[in-house]
C-alpha cells in the first residue's frame, strides 16, 4: 500500500512538472477551488432563501442584501462574479409580457396643476402619490388602488376592489389618512383619473390637503406610483389569483414585505419602513431621468 501511494505521489509530480506546477500549487488551487464551490453553495442556498419571499429581486439588490452575510462568511464576491454566478444558475430575471387592461379614464372640467415638479420632499407625510393597478383574479381582473410616500416610498394605504369605481381608491385613502395622522401641508398627487376627480373621494381629502395631477400622458409625472405598480407586481405578486380572497391575502403580504423587508436604490438601499422615520435627503443610488430633462421638454 505504501509503495502504491509512493508511486501515485511521483506520477503526480511527475504529471504537474510538465505543465510547469509543484505538487504544492496543484493541492493549493484544489484546495481553492473547493472553497469556492462551497462559497458559491452558501450564497445560491441565502439567494433561493430570499427569493422565497421576493421572487423577483434583481441582481444589484440581492448583491447589496448579501454584503453582510458574505463579509460573515468571508466571502468576496463582486457584482459581475454574483450575476454570472446568478446566470449560471438560472436565477436571473426575466421581464414578464402579458396584456393589461385600461385603469384610467380622465375626468372631466376642472383640471388641477402638477404641484410636484420640482417639489422634493424632504420627509414622509408631505407629498403622497396615488394610481390604480390591476392584479389577474380567476379569468378577469382585480383593481389595486395604491397610496405611496413619496419621501420613504411606504405604501401607506392600499385597496382591492372589484371595479375600478371609487369605493376602492377611497378605501386606500382612508387607510392612508388613518395610520398615518401626522400630516403637515400634504400634497396628494395622482393622474387625472375619474375617481380622484369624483366629489367622495375630494371630500374624504378635505380642504387641508392639496390636490396636485399629472398635466399630460407623460407617466414621468408619476413615475413613484408607477414603479411601485411595477415591483409589487413584476417582484411580488403572482400571475393570477384563483379567487379574491386569496388575492387579498397576497397583497397583504407583498405589501409588507415591500415596506418592511425590499431596499431600495432611490432611498439609499433602506426599506420604505427604515426612510418613512427619517428626514432630510436621502441619498439616491440611480439618476433621476425626469429631473435631468429641460422642463420645456418635460412638459411637451
Amino acid at each position: 500500500m505504501i509503495e502504491r501511494k509512493g508511486k501515485a505521489a511521483q506520477s503526480l509530480e511527475v504529471l504537474c512538472g510538465s505543465f510547469g506546477y509543484t505538487r504544492q500549487a496543484y493541492y493549493k488551487r484544489q484546495r481553492r477551488e473547493e472553497r469556492q464551490a462551497v462559497m458559491a453553495e452558501l450564497i445560491i442556498q441565502e439567494v433561493m432563501k430570499i427569493r422565497k419571499q421576493q421572487k423577483r429581486m434583481g441582481v444589484r439588490k440581492l448583491h447589496d442584501r448579501l454584503s453582510g452575510f458574505m463579509a460573515e462568511h468571508g466571502i468576496r464576491m463582486g457584482r459581475d462574479a454574483f450575476y454570472d454566478l446568478l446566470r449560471e444558475h438560472s436565477l436571473l430575471v426575466r421581464k414578464r409580457r402579458l396584456r393589461k387592461p385600461r385603469t384610467t379614464f380622465s375626468g372631466p372640467g376642472r383640471r388641477y396643476p402638477n404641484l410636484i415638479r420640482d417639489y422634493i420632499p424632504t420627509a414622509a407625510n408631505q407629498v403622497w402619490v396615488s394610481d390604480i393597478t390591476y392584479v389577474r383574479v380567476k379569468e378577469g381582473f382585480g383593481y389595486l388602488s395604491l397610496i405611496t410616500d413619496a419621501y420613504s416610498r411606504k405604501i401607506v394605504g392600499y385597496n382591492l376592489y372589484r371595479d375600478l369605481s371609487t369605493k376602492g381608491c377611497v378605501a386606500a385613502l382612508r387607510m392612508a389618512l388613518r395610520n398615518n395622522p401626522e400630516r403637515d401641508s400634504l400634497i396628494h398627487h395622482s393622474d387625472r383619473g375619474l375617481q380622484y376627480y369624483s366629489a367622495a373621494y375630494r371630500k374624504v381629502l378635505g380642504p387641508s390637503i392639496r390636490i396636485s395631477m399629472t398635466e399630460k400622458s407623460d407617466p414621468l409625472e408619476n413615475a413613484i406610483a408607477e414603479r411601485v405598480n411595477g415591483i409589487l407586481k413584476d417582484e411580488l405578486l403572482d400571475k393570477r389569483f384563483r379567487s379574491f380572497t386569496e388575492a387579498r391575502e397576497k397583497i397583504d403580504e407583498a405589501v409588507n414585505i415591500y415596506n418592511h423587508h425590499r431596499p431600495h436604490l432611490s432611498i439609499e438601499m433602506l426599506t420604505p419602513a427604515e426612510a418613512h422615520t427619517r428626514t432630510g435627503t436621502i441619498k439616491r443610488k440611480w439618476k433621476n431621468y425626469y429631473s435631468a430633462r429641460p422642463i420645456a421638454q418635460a412638459a411637451a
